[in-house]
This record gives C-alpha cells, structure tokens and sequence, in this order.
C-alpha cells in the first residue's frame, strides 16, 4: 500500500463542489485501494493517469492538444507508466507534449479528477478500459510549443475560446469544468 499513500491522502483530502466531479472521487480511491498496480498500464481494467490545466505565463490561455487516438482537444497528460508521483507524472507529460520546458505547478494540490473509458485498441491488444485522471493546475514560463506526434495539433486558447468551443461541441463536460475551476482562480 506503502507506493499508494501519497495519492490516496491527496484524493482523501481533495473535494469538489462539481457533482459531475464529486462520484469520480470515491471511485478512484476505490480503485487506487482495489489495485496494487494501479500506476501500471499492464492493468487491464485501468490505470491511473497525471494531466495538466497548463495556463500560459499572464495566465489568460491554456493550452490544449488535438488528440491523435481520440481526435478530440483535451488537456495535456498521460499515463503513469508505474510512477505514483502523479504531480511529477503530469508535469513530464505536460513537456512531453508541449515541448515546453519550463513548466511549474500553480499549486500542488489536485485541480481536478475524471474517470472516463478508453475504447478498445486491437493494434496493440489493449481491451476497452478506464483511466483515473488526476488533474493539477500547471504554468508554463512562455508559450513556444512544438507539436510531438501525439498530437493533431496544440494551441493556447481563452477563456471566451473554450466557451465557443464548448458550444460547438469540440470539447466534453470535464474541459468545462476545468475551465469554470480556472475561472475561479483568477478572480
């Protein structure tokens, strides 16, 4: 258990005034407890996963990646691959996919945490499953990205952006709630 704690107090001390948010929480402490390798994508069932809100330097944008897989703009991050330091995990994937170099966590604590499945790749004998997203509040130290392979396409997008895009219908309920989190935190 001695690899889960630090995550288990972190989602034992997080809450979230989301109802879409707030059944996500049980259900990733539920997981995290169930599964010893939780941080391992060798668990069919799941794993978990770090992700950032990465927000530009003058905190007016974030940066978003057209997912290649999933073709759909989401938050950068990925999977563990059996760190339990999920801060560290989001912040490697958050340069990974950025290029970004100089990247910095606003806070430490947890910004926000989804459950959502993951279809079925047959290329790589991976079943349909789910990935334990916990998400913290990063900035970057200037904007330069460079697009990796993982993605479509990147870009830096504001608040007025993501509500376009939301009525568009471009990105899901968990970027909206990230982006009201985000609005919160400005004020």
């Amino acid at each position: 258990m001695s690899h889960r704690t630090q995550l288990l107090k972190a989602l034992n001390d997080y809450s979230s005034n989301y109802d879409s948010e707030k059944s996500f929480i049980k259900e990733v402490i539920d997981f995290v407890k169930d599964n010893e390798d939780c941080f391992e994508r060798s668990n069919q069932k799941g794993h978990v996963n770090g992700s950032a809100w990465l927000i530009s330097p003058d905190s007016k944008k974030t940066l978003l990646t057209h997912h290649k897989k999933l073709n759909r703009w989401l938050q950068l991050g990925g999977h563990s691959d059996g760190d339990n330091n999920i801060l560290n995990v989001a912040l490697k994937e958050a340069e990974e996919e950025s290029g970004i170099a100089d990247i910095n966590p606003v806070k430490t604590e947890i910004f926000d945490i989804d459950v959502h499945d993951i279809p079925e790749n047959k290329k790589k004998g991976e079943p349909k499953h789910k990935h334990y997203d916990i998400r913290f509040l990063l900035q970057a130290e200037n904007e330069d990205f460079i697009i990796s392979d993982e993605s479509n396409d990147l870009k830096w997008v504001t608040l007025q952006e993501l509500d376009e895009m939301a009525k568009n219908g471009e990105i899901d309920e968990a970027i909206t709630r990230m982006q009201q989190k985000w609005k919160e935190f400005l004020k």
